[in-house]
C-alpha cells in the first residue's frame, strides 16, 4: 500500500483559544490530526504528515501555494487539512499545477479545540474517500459533501459548503 500524505497547513480546523490575550490562534502543530488518527483510525492506515505554513487561509498567500505543491512530491494521494475562507484559491491553483494527484481539501467551520465533532467527521470522510477511490484531481470534501473542488461553495450566509447549482 502506497503511503497517503496529509498536509497541516493551519486554519481555523487547528485553532485553539490563548488565555492570554483571548484570541484564538492557529496551532503551529499537528496535534489535532494525530488525535483524530489516534482515535478513528486506530494504526489502519499508512499515513505521512507534514505540518507547513500554519496560517489562517485568509493570509495564505501564492508562495504558500507553492510550499503545498512541493510537499505534494511523490505522493499520489494527499488530504489538505486547510482553512474554509480560502480552500477554493488554493484548489483552483493546484488544479492548474497538479495533474496526475489525487488531492482532497478539508478543513473546519469550528476549531476542532471547539467542536471536535465537524472537524473529525470532515477530515475522516476526506480521508476515507481518499482510501476507497483512485480518482485524480482535487476535490473538496466538507459537511458530508466531496466534490470536485469547483461544484462545491462556502455559503457564508448559513456557514456551509453546498453544491454549486
Amino acid at each position: 500500500m502506497n503511503k497517503l500524505l496529509v498536509i497541516n497547513t493551519g486554519g481555523t480546523f487547528n485553532k485553539k483559544y490563548n488565555e492570554q490575550t483571548g484570541t484564538l490562534d492557529v496551532a503551529k502543530d499537528n496535534k489535532a490530526i494525530l488525535d483524530i488518527l489516534e482515535n478513528c483510525a486506530r494504526g489502519n492506515l499508512n499515513i505521512d504528515i507534514k505540518g507547513i505554513i500554519f496560517k489562517d487561509s485568509l493570509k495564505i498567500n501564492t508562495n504558500d501555494r507553492e510550499e503545498i505543491i512541493n510537499e505534494i512530491g511523490k505522493y499520489d494521494k494527499i488530504l489538505i487539512v486547510h482553512g474554509t475562507d480560502t480552500m477554493d484559491e488554493t484548489a483552483k491553483y493546484i488544479e492548474k499545477r497538479v495533474k496526475d494527484k489525487f488531492i482532497v481539501l478539508t478543513g473546519a467551520m469550528h476549531p476542532y479545540s471547539i467542536d471536535k465533532i465537524e472537524a473529525t467527521s470532515n477530515f475522516m470522510i476526506g480521508l476515507s474517500f481518499l482510501n476507497t477511490n483512485d480518482t485524480k484531481g482535487v476535490y473538496i470534501s466538507m459537511h458530508g459533501l466531496v466534490k470536485e473542488s469547483a461544484k462545491l461553495f462556502k455559503n457564508r450566509d448559513l456557514g456551509i459548503f453546498q453544491c454549486q447549482k
